[in-house]
């Protein structure tokens, strides 16, 4: 039994409609607004579980009279007589509710299904409101009748205790979520985007000039107005610009289409500007922006740039032995135990060799990769995306810890815009935290580095990318993607998984991407193609 409950509606009956032995299935009750002499008949005293019949007739007296209008003598068919009262004349007023219609589906035991269709006016605006709901007849402990057991969700399943139902105009306008070039944005259009276009309206439609509120149906509950359950009038949306590119957002969609378990995120290499992020499937996690796992050797590109302040160059002698450690410590390999004892560091980088890497440890501390990650990457600080975003993870540490860091693994964590701000990085040459909107709508400063990576090093840092995209590992996906081209493969070892987590950045111009397929194998394979397609759909 629920009390103290403020909700209510009203309705209107048609003439002839009670009759208490005439309910069933296809009976409607259907009625004007305004009052009526419906009263409810006393049943015997009876014991135990409300009979097929009760259950029946107890429904019908009561949709019929709810649908007349007569509060009164629906409440008196309840066990809570005035809060069900009060509840279903609150509907009326504050609903708006000027006629409804009821119509009973079949009992299921004790509870009985049926139609709702409601006929709101607000302020000369109309609308027409179909739902469906239940109710349960029990039998009265002290009165021995068949009652309806009272709730809110009589009324509207969404009603709990403590809540109504209210029309009236919103309390801003609708949203409309643009592209950077006033393209509306839908989640039918770009599936990916279902989780963060509710986010963007939450966050910054109060922030928003322009627009005309609608006129809505809304759950009123005490802390304010919650979800809105029906429009009569949309009204007219203001418009919130991103930094999207419907273009790139529909490569980046159908990229991932293909590769379950994929994501990926492009962003603009001069700005920071987020230009595309896709996920399959699309979920409320948006891997894209908060992923947070090891990205392999893409993350070579980060320990290159240590290696690189440290006076290693690109034509550095590196042999690149199938098994290689570091002071007695773990022992690494490579894809397929392949080896280049010839191999030069850039040679390294292209094929991805992770012994190569692992023999220049000696040039490194623990804190090297770390503080790189933060002086020209933007790590370890918050990124105010404008939606939430993983800020990337890279925690340093000795022994095995630095070493599997070296080449993305230990306690690295990043996302596919982590990784994709790194290439940028590299092709602009400073770090720019990425966003989904105007810097002035985000609460809170965006990131900045220490310093922009050193002309020497970034020049290096190219000419190894771009060396890795033309002959190295990752020359397959980026057969076909042509000018200033950079790119890095990466395939991150999980325990307990088949297959390593396949991982892939790269540019092209002034665009910057990064793609992951978990479980997906060769970062080349696997997460290079979606890449590819995404910085081939910017141009």
């Amino acid at each position: 039994m629920r009390r103290g409950v403020k909700l209510g509606i009203v309705a209107t009956l048609t003439a002839g409609l009670v009759g208490t032995a005439a309910y069933g299935a296809y009976n409607i009750y259907d009625g004007l607004s305004g009052g009526g002499g419906f009263s409810a008949a006393a049943a015997p005293a009876e014991t135990g579980p409300p009979t097929a019949a009760e259950v029946k007739k107890t429904a019908a007296d009561f949709l019929a009279a709810w649908a007349k209008g007569d509060t009164a003598a629906a409440g008196a068919l309840t066990n809570d007589a005035a809060s069900a009262s009060a509840d279903l004349a609150a509907y009326r007023k504050d609903a708006h509710v000027a006629r409804v219609r009821l119509t009973p589906g079949a009992a299921k035991g004790d509870v009985v299904p049926f139609k709702v269709v409601a006929s709101l006016s607000y302020q000369g605006k109309s609308s027409t409101w179909t739902y469906s709901s239940a109710l349960t007849v029990f039998r009265g402990e002290t009165t021995h009748r068949p009652l309806v057991d009272w709730e809110p969700a009589v009324l509207h399943p969404k009603l709990t205790d403590g809540q109504s139902l209210e029309t009236g105009e919103a309390a801003s306008p609708p949203v409309d979520v643009v592209d950077r070039n006033g393209k509306v944005l839908d989640a039918d259009d770009y599936p990916s985007l279902a989780s963060v276009l509710p986010q963007l309206r939450e966050r910054y439609g109060a922030k928003l000039s322009g627009g005309k509120p609608g006129i809505e149906t809304w759950v009123n509950a005490a802390d304010g107005p919650g979800q809105t359950l029906h429009v009569i009038s949309k009204g007219t949306a203001a418009k919130l610009p991103t930094t999207l590119d419907a273009r790139v957002q529909k490569a980046a969609e159908q990229a991932v289409r293909g590769s379950s378990q994929s994501s990926v995120a492009a962003v603009k290499a001069s700005t920071g500007e987020i230009l595309a992020f896709a996920n399959n499937p699309s979920s409320d996690n948006n891997n894209a922006f908060n992923a947070q796992v090891a990205p392999g050797s893409t993350f070579k590109v980060v320990t290159a740039t240590a290696l690189l302040e440290r006076g290693v160059t690109p034509g550095t002698p590196a042999p690149c032995p199938a098994t290689a450690n570091h002071d007695n410590g773990k022992m690494f390999h490579n894809v397929e135990s392949s080896s280049d004892p010839s191999a030069t560091f850039q040679r390294d980088f292209a094929i991805s060799c992770n012994t190569g890497f692992i023999k220049l440890a000696g040039r490194l501390d623990e804190s090297s990769v770390p503080t790189v990650a933060q002086r020209y990457y933007g790590f370890g600080q918050t990124w105010n995306v404008g939606v939430p975003a993983w800020d990337g993870r890279v925690p340093g540490g000795p022994g095995d810890e630095m070493t599997e860091e070296m080449i993305g693994q230990g306690q690295i964590q990043m996302s596919p815009l982590n990784m994709a701000s790194i290439a940028a990085t590299v092709q602009n040459g400073v770090f720019r935290q990425p966003r989904l909107v105007a810097a002035g709508l985000i609460e809170g400063p965006l990131a900045k580095a220490q310093s922009g990576l050193p002309s020497g090093v970034r020049g290096n840092l190219k000419s190894m990318m771009r060396l890795t995209a033309s002959s190295g590992t990752a020359a397959g996906a980026m057969r076909g993607v042509y000018g200033d081209v950079g790119a890095k493969t990466g395939s991150a070892e999980v325990g307990g998984q088949e297959q390593p987590n396949g991982w892939f950045v790269a540019y092209r111009g002034d665009v910057a991407a990064g793609g992951m397929v978990l479980e997906g194998g060769h970062g080349g394979d696997s997460a290079g193609p979606i890449v590819a397609s995404v910085l081939k759909g910017s141009s």
